[in-house]
């Protein structure tokens, strides 16, 4: 095998002093990638269950609803709130329009109702 090192002493130490520095390095970032994965599946674990349906609300006064959606459509903005399976029916059952895209009134039963 071929001794590529230097062969005096201080040029070899102050390789090993740079290779000490990046080793260093290397470990603080290795141990900050592994308090951030701890974090996000920490995150995961405590994150709260998709509600059924969430309702997308206006801005107007009172915030009146807008919209029903299926929880976690893309298309819902971001004031919302969840509702439950019998709020969602009493919503659509009082005219309030089902989103085009997840369409809840399928899921809901309420095929008859078509949005406007």
């Amino acid at each position: 095998m071929p001794d590529d090192l230097p062969s005096d002493l201080p040029r070899l130490e102050a390789l090993r002093t740079w290779h000490a520095l990046w080793l260093k390095r290397i470990d603080r970032k290795v141990a900050a990638l592994r308090v951030r994965e701890a974090e996000r599946k920490r995150g995961e674990q405590a994150r709260p269950p998709t509600p059924d349906f969430i309702v997308e609300l206006s801005i107007g006064d009172g915030r009146p609803p807008v919209e029903l959606h299926v929880g976690g459509c893309y298309a819902a903005g971001k004031r919302r709130r969840p509702v439950d399976t019998e709020e969602a029916r009493r919503l659509l059952a009082a005219g309030l329009r089902p989103c085009t895209h997840c369409e809840p009134h399928h899921q809901l039963g309420a095929l008859e109702q078509s949005p406007p």
